[in-house]
């Protein structure tokens, strides 16, 4: 069942919202040849069923409907941004829809099309999804008012041109416009909205991008305040103890003895700073995942925490929430987290429970889960992770707590 509905849940929002439109438009070219271009053959009135003009007029409408398909499509994909406007393949659809139009018109103000009833229907029909098709190449909605006017306007001069009762135009321009109207309006806020839903998508990703990023510098930062100074000084004195060694002056000694020990000492400050990353405190880690989520457009839900753990067991559960976050942020389309934690049965469990993970997406490829697993396999802890069957991924790790650090409740 997973391969047959993958195609779709392995997805995220904005390509399932750009394939339901998709198909929706290619699925117009199965309405209009349904319901337009079985008519010429069908009409008991007319009754041209198997003549070559009741033939022709249905491959007609066949081949007007595959154009249109083939014009949405492109017409969506100039709307994303990814070919350009596709102006010989509108001017195509004008003009064949155009020609076919007045063609029929002909046909019936000559009589050889005796039934109203069909070329009204191939006509109406035809212009009505030729302006659906032909809105999406147009951006400004202001200037996809006028395809519809324009085209009962010009459907009624033609008509009354051509002979008939100026109350048949009428009635060809009310259809053009009612019918027209309303797919004009339904196609082009479909493209709108397929647009719209792919920049959010693209605005998401950017706030996660720039969360990670702003981490990257904030760590940067404070590699370089606790470096800068210490390089510098090194720098200086190396190039003085340079001087007096070429002099042949005993202060060199002295003065490499003391780049050793400002080197030893910026040694022991940059385990410090990257212990603070390793090592760090699990209700630091518990608000900057709340930080880190919420930039990136994530609602971030986090229950009590236990006041007293141990140590030990704050910086191994703190390294679960830092990477747990980064894959929030790399995996899945999210949009809420939830992280508890709570006693049970004199141990520590940590769930960290998210939502929007794209079926058949494998996160155990990475070395992080698995660095979590050893970490956790230190302190005699476990690690469980995978998707929970209710489209949402769950990380759950239980440490057990020392007897002297027990005594906190959730």
């Amino acid at each position: 069942m997973s391969r047959l509905t993958g195609w779709w849940s392995g997805r995220d929002s904005a390509a399932k919202v750009e394939l339901y439109t998709r198909w929706s438009f290619h699925f117009f070219m199965v309405i209009e040849i349904a319901a337009i271009g079985l008519i010429p053959i069908a009409d008991a009135g007319y009754n041209p069923l198997g003549t070559p003009l009741g033939l022709a007029l249905t491959l007609l409408v066949c081949v007007h409907a595959v154009l249109n398909a083939v014009l949405s499509s492109r017409a969506l994909d100039w709307a994303l941004d990814r070919r350009d406007r596709p102006v010989r393949l509108a001017t195509a659809m004008t003009v064949l829809t155009a020609v076919a139009s007045l063609t029929v018109i002909a046909l019936r103000a000559t009589g050889v099309l005796g039934d109203p009833a069909v070329a009204a229907a191939v006509v109406t029909g035809m212009i009505t999804f030729a302006v659906g098709s032909l809105v999406l190449c147009i951006r400004r909605p202001r200037r996809m008012l006028y395809v519809v006017p324009v085209a009962a306007l010009a459907t009624g001069v033609a008509v009354v041109a051509m002979g008939l009762h100026p109350g048949e135009a009428l009635g060809y321009a009310v259809a053009i416009t009612l019918g027209g109207g309303g797919l004009a309006a339904a196609c082009g806020f479909s493209g709108w909205l397929m647009k719209i839903v792919w920049e959010l998508e693209r605005s998401r990703d950017l706030k996660a991008r720039l969360a990670v990023a702003e981490e990257r510098l904030r760590f940067g930062r404070d590699l370089h305040d606790v470096m800068g100074r210490n390089l510098s000084v090194i720098a200086l004195k190396s190039e003085l103890a340079v001087q007096l060694a070429r002099r042949e002056r005993p202060e060199a000694v002295d003065q490499m003895i003391e780049v050793q020990r400002i080197a030893q000492e910026s040694q022991r400050e940059v385990r410090d700073v990257v212990r603070g990353y390793r090592e760090a405190d699990l209700r630091v880690e518990l608000e900057g995942a709340r930080g880190v989520l919420g930039a990136a457009g994530i609602d971030c839900a986090i229950d009590p925490v236990p006041v007293e753990l141990p140590a030990g067991v704050q910086s191994v559960l703190g390294w679960v929430v830092r990477e747990t976050t980064t894959n929030v942020l790399r995996h899945g389309d999210a949009r809420t987290c939830a992280i508890s934690l709570r006693e049970k049965g004199g141990s520590v469990l940590l769930t960290v429970r998210n939502d929007g993970v794209r079926e058949g997406a494998v996160m155990e490829r990475g070395s992080g889960l698995a660095g979590l697993r050893e970490r956790l396999a230190a302190v005699d802890g476990t690690l469980e992770a995978g998707p929970d069957g209710n489209g949402t991924f769950q990380v759950t790790a239980l440490v057990p707590v020392p007897a002297q650090g027990r005594g906190a409740e959730s």
